[in-house]
């Protein structure tokens, strides 16, 4: 193989991003970004609801060798973490790698010339060395099949594929489900409403939000001695272990944070009635476990009804429950999260000796240290299969991943032969990663994190540190 291996990366978000920036620094210069939409940002391009921001701190939900010191406060927008990202593809030299509204729809491994083939929507064929697939576990919303659906007369939408064009205002807006698009969404159009109207099918657990502003005198502090954002970044990354310590059973932490979210539920909650429907009845971190301060207010709010029986069908009009009442509303949206267990669909990936990745997966989604999976030579995936966390940033993850990466691409520029991860070290890891799962909290309940047959496939089963050591130096002897 040639010094500069062939690169194609699919999907321009942060974790395409990282892996195209990271390949760049090491002098890689023959990788192009593969975007389906006409704007890079994943997540943030999509998501554009009101409301919309990260819920996890601005200083480690971005790039550690890209601090920036202009965040507007602790939890940005959406639109400044996409500015952000965009600023990232200029500041590293990528823009002329990032080809947008070009759609891979397969990706077949020609084991005879020792490479990929790509197919885009349009037709044209791209030909690489190296395949990393980067199109997140959030990038496909779910909207559920509820009877009649179909028949209702107003707008409706998931929070994912929000229309700009819409007007809530003098309107009543029906909200499906209390995750953490819905806790965003409900707050920001509570007020400018005539009505909202929320359907929880199970109540979250939250945790106060500790958001504020960041001043003039901040940005410029940052701006001119930059050693002041790592050590808020290592601050961060500190609440970011203790959280991460109660999810994965340290008694103290979570006795901590349960008594936590008691008192924000008593605080803001004077209403015992609502109050005990707002308290979740499954363990603290089987699902994730949201950060606000504005979710429980508003769900108080005169003009907001928060409904807890079971939908049966959607009317012309409205939303009809298991008791038989009508809820009329003129707005329909979906909160309702995404596809996060099936990993890289509708995209075809085929590897060696034809072998369909849907197929190889189809009792759920595996990958050595989240990244290779035998019989696919020479593709790492980017946010794959368990290398989502609930307590600390992705980007973190992101960023580990392309550390790894960028050693295959090296080994391949030395001449390496392809680079195919051994079944029996992916199985290895796999059963281990399964075994630590079995006894996690994510297991008590039904949620994104699983498949259909219970599996966790979304989630590391321990702390981010962890996976960074994993990663840090690629194994040669782990592949064939």
């Amino acid at each position: 193989m040639t010094a500069q291996p062939r690169v194609a990366i699919i999907g321009a978000g942060f974790g395409g991003v990282a892996a195209a920036a990271g390949l760049r620094e090491a002098g890689f210069t023959d990788v192009v970004l593969l975007e389906k939409a006409d704007r890079i940002g994943g997540v943030w391009r999509d998501n554009a609801y009101p409301g919309c921001a990260c819920d996890v701190p601005a200083p480690l939900y971005s790039y550690s060798f890209a601090p920036n010191p202009g965040w507007s406060r602790r939890f940005p927008p959406h639109e400044e973490i996409l500015a952000y990202l965009d600023g990232c593809v200029t500041r590293f030299g990528l823009r002329d790698s990032v080809r947008l509204g070009t759609e891979v729809t397969d990706a077949a491994w020609d084991s005879e010339r020792g490479h990929w083939r790509l197919r885009t929507a349009a037709g044209e064929e791209i030909v690489a060395d190296v395949l990393v697939p980067a199109v997140g576990q959030l990038s496909r919303p779910i909207v559920p099949e509820i009877p009649g659906a179909e028949l209702f007369r107003g707008p409706a939408m998931h929070t994912a594929r929000w229309d700009p064009d819409l007007r809530v205002e003098g309107r009543r807006v029906a909200v499906v489900g209390t995750g953490a698009s819905a806790i965003q969404l409900v707050p920001a159009i509570a007020g400018r409403a005539e009505r909202v109207l929320v359907f929880q099918r199970s109540a979250p657990w939250t945790l106060p939000k500790p958001d504020r502003r960041y001043g003039s005198l901040r940005q410029a502090a940052y701006r001119r001695l930059p050693a002041l954002m790592a050590a808020s970044r290592a601050g961060t990354w500190a609440m970011t272990v203790f959280t991460g310590s109660a999810v994965l059973g340290n008694r103290t932490a979570g006795a901590f944070l349960r008594a936590a979210s008691r008192a924000q539920r008593r605080w803001q909650v004077r209403d015992p009635l609502l109050r005990a429907r707002v308290t979740p009845d499954e363990p603290m971190g089987c699902k994730r476990v949201l950060f606000t301060s504005a979710w429980l207010p508003a769900l108080a709010r005169a003009d907001v009804d928060l409904i807890t029986e079971k939908i049966v069908g959607v009317t012309p009009d409205g939303i009809r429950t298991a008791d038989g009442v009508e809820h009329a509303c003129d707005v329909l949206v979906y909160g309702t999260g995404f596809a996060a267990t099936e990993f890289l669909v509708p995209m075809r990936v085929t590897g060696r000796g034809g072998e369909r990745l849907e197929r190889v997966w189809r009792d759920g989604a595996y990958a050595y240290l989240g990244m290779a999976v035998p019989g696919f030579p020479n593709m790492f995936l980017v946010y794959g299969p368990n290398t989502n966390t609930g307590n600390t940033s992705v980007v973190y993850f992101h960023e580990a991943q392309a550390r790894y990466i960028v050693q295959a691409v090296r080994r391949l520029a030395a001449g390496a032969a392809p680079l195919e991860v051994r079944p029996e070290v992916a199985a290895a890891y796999d059963a281990e990663l399964q075994g630590r799962l079995a006894g996690s909290v994510w297991t008590a309940c039904q949620s994104w994190y699983r498949n259909a047959s219970g599996r966790v496939v979304t989630n590391w089963p321990g702390m981010a540190g962890e996976y960074r050591r994993r990663t840090a130096r690629l194994r040669p002897a782990d592949f064939g």
